[in-house]
């Protein structure tokens, strides 16, 4: 793994990607934040050695670079998912890439739905602890040593600056941020009425299917990172209806514009 990252790393010095400082995994719906950015290159995930290639219909496929209030960014618009049959390293290997590259930060955006019923659609929920439902480790391989502690400690994962940070912005601009517990499962089916019942009953605040490998594999690399999430419908096992994903999506494109507001204000202060 290190020859393929120090690979990837120097197509991408090449291709311009000199010396990010922050970097930044759009989700579902939130690939907007791209028309803040003074782009200097943007590159198909399958054009770059040894990257995964997006296969969700809704996830764009490029790593871009430039400017956002006045930072080097590198941003991937579109990010990789246990169900789309990738492993869990390589899900995470764009994260081990921009680390890299030089990045300091880390941050992290994706689309859930509300386990925790006080929680609505359409909100926005920092995340400040997870439960990994994914049935295994991006840092279960052999070899994991060579770039980092294999018992990587999990006990503060999201970075408690950042996330004050994140807070203290949404209070003065006015945006609902909720803070709560994020659950990671497989996917890409939805849950039962049962599992988001167990979901509420192990504390999770809201479930989806991304965010917690890049964030053990952030943590592994000792790169603090943050996250938040687009609440994007409500998981009432009670008066469970079938998902529309095009709801989804739109939801999550609805509430962009906060999340853009969150990003940009955080950026600017760094």
């Amino acid at each position: 793994m290190i020859k393929y990252i120090e690979e990837t790393t120097e197509f991408l010095q090449e291709k311009g990607f000199e010396s990010p400082e922050i970097g930044i995994i759009l989700g579902t719906g939130l690939g907007q934040l791209i028309n803040e950015i003074e782009i200097i290159n943007e590159i198909s995930y399958n054009h770059i050695p040894n990257f995964p290639t997006a296969t969700v219909e809704f996830h764009k496929g490029k790593l871009i670079y430039g400017i956002l209030e006045g930072k080097t960014v590198v941003v991937m618009q579109g990010r990789f998912h246990l169900y789309e049959g990738y492993s869990l390293q390589d899900v995470t290997y764009p994260v081990r890439v921009m680390h890299k590259l030089g990045v300091k930060k880390l941050l992290v955006s994706n689309a859930s739905g509300a386990v925790n019923l006080d929680l609505k659609k359409g909100e926005l929920m920092l995340i400040d602890d997870h439960i990994n439902l994914q049935g295994g480790s991006p840092l279960a391989f052999k070899g994991v040593e060579q770039l980092g502690s294999r018992f990587t400690d999990m006990s503060a994962p999201y970075n408690l600056k950042i996330n004050a940070k994140l807070e203290a912005i949404a209070k003065e601009k006015n945006i609902t941020l909720h803070k709560g517990v994020y659950a990671s499962v497989i996917g890409p089916q939805l849950e039962t009425r049962a599992e988001y019942r167990y979901l509420k009953t192990i504390g999770a605040d809201a479930v989806g299917m991304s965010t917690v490998p890049e964030v053990i594999v952030a943590n592994h690399l000792d790169l603090p990172v943050a996250a938040v999430s687009v609440l994007t419908d409500e998981c009432d096992p009670d008066n469970l209806k079938p998902i529309d994903i095009d709801e989804i999506i739109a939801l999550a494109g609805k509430a962009e514009p906060q999340m853009i507001t969150l990003f940009k204000e955080l950026i600017k202060s760094l």
